[in-house]
């Protein structure tokens, strides 16, 4: 086989049938075990990748010390991976959030694999953006990514969260460090109206929770009389159904996530938002106990399930949070309920609404089933791209 004229320089790695066949069913890693003979003298950065038989399959990024040693770029033999590259990669990710801006200042640029850019994130928050690299292979293209991105937003500052435990796994450092321009400690964003500040330096993810942007405004547009936003956070859902409900309880266990909560309150002139601070199980039970209910319900949990071994205790925790959540439900009341945690399957998490909706007594429809924004694509034929899953229901009396 004559090889590709643009080889000199990066590594030439054979992978067995079974990681070959991974990249022909669409899905764009290979794995160590499906390395055959990896060079031990070649860092990290672009690889060439030919099967068994020495047929080329295409350029990917190379990790020599992860787990997922090859995430396919490009399937040309010999990809030229330089600038240009990176600028026409971004540029058609940048142009696919046209419509996501209209009504939004804060999204996400870049959802790695699902936009064809294996192992890098950014998300825009009004006119700065924050990334994470988070492959040995990738950061080698830190420059060209940099340059790329400032060009196609013209934004004021890039700021890299590099801080996620992966990083370790691919021999890198954990660090937040700024990349071009300045980038404030927080920022003030917009959705569908409703305005909320950001903390890029020091806030979850890359500064706020970007991927329940339409669910918030979906259950705003419903929200009616006694509202309650379990697991509030900073009070995002609060803050979309206190427009139209008549009050709305936010609760969470953390002080400090409710003070900021409350200053998004007062950011939009809110003043129908009472905080409550406590464990969502513990003060839905008190709830119960009181007789209470409410006509609208947000449950929006952090995952439960980190690791696949946790699933079955993460499947009851689901379960009884939802279970009480119907039990406080008027009649004719919806509840939104999600799970973002990613061993949490869309047949699995739809079981479990079903099992509560069961426990609770309620007849319970399911009205809608939610996924993932436009901003954050899950591929089919790659399931990783994928965590978010969510269902709107009513109580039918």
């Amino acid at each position: 086989m004559a090889l590709p004229r643009r080889s000199i320089g990066a590594p030439w790695i054979t992978v067995s049938r079974k990681g070959a066949l991974r990249w022909e069913n669409g899905h764009p890693w290979i794995f160590r075990s499906d390395v055959i003979d990896p060079p031990t003298d070649a860092g990290p950065g672009i690889a060439y990748a030919v099967d068994q038989r020495d047929r080329p399959l295409g350029t990917a990024l190379w990790s020599p010390t992860s787990e997922i040693s090859l995430r396919l770029l490009d399937r040309t033999p010999d990809a030229v991976i330089d600038d240009q590259w990176w600028f026409n990669r971004i540029r058609m990710s940048v142009e696919r959030r046209s419509d996501v801006a209209r009504n939004a200042s804060a999204y996400r640029l870049i959802h790695g694999e699902g936009d064809g850019l294996p192992s890098l994130v950014c998300d825009r928050y009004d006119r700065w953006l924050v990334v994470q690299l988070l492959s040995a292979g990738l950061e080698q293209f830190r420059p060209a990514i940099v340059r790329a991105l400032a060009e196609l937003t013209r934004c004021e500052g890039i700021l890299a969260r590099n801080d996620a435990s992966v990083r370790e796994r691919e021999g890198l450092a954990r660090e937040t460090v700024l990349l071009s321009g300045e980038v404030p400690e927080e920022i003030e964003v917009h959705e569908y109206g409703v305005k909320y500040l950001t903390a890029p330096w020091t806030g979850q993810k890359t500064g706020a929770f970007l991927d329940q942007r339409e669910n918030r405004h979906r259950i705003g547009v419903l929200a009616r009389g006694e509202a309650l936003d379990c697991f509030s956070y900073h009070g995002s859902f609060a803050l979309h159904m206190a427009e139209r409900a008549a009050t709305v309880t936010a609760l969470d266990s953390s002080a400090h996530a409710l003070s900021r909560a409350q200053l998004n309150a007062d950011l939009n002139g809110r003043t129908n938002i009472e905080f409550v601070e406590g464990n969502a199980f513990d003060v839905l039970r008190e709830f119960s106990e009181q007789s209470r209910s409410f006509d609208t319900i947000v449950v929006d949990p952090p995952a439960f399930a980190k690791s696949r071994s946790s699933l079955n205790s993460a499947l009851r925790g689901y379960h009884e949070i939802n279970r009480r959540a119907m039990s406080l439900l008027a009649p004719g009341g919806y509840l939104f309920t999600a799970s973002c945690s990613y061993h949490v399957t869309k047949p699995l998490f739809l079981e479990m609404i079903e099992s509560a909706a069961a426990a609770s007594g309620k007849r319970m429809a399911l009205c809608e089933i939610a996924v993932q924004p436009s901003d954050h694509p899950e591929l089919l034929n790659v399931p990783e791209t994928g965590y978010l899953k969510g269902a709107l229901v009513r109580d039918l009396p």
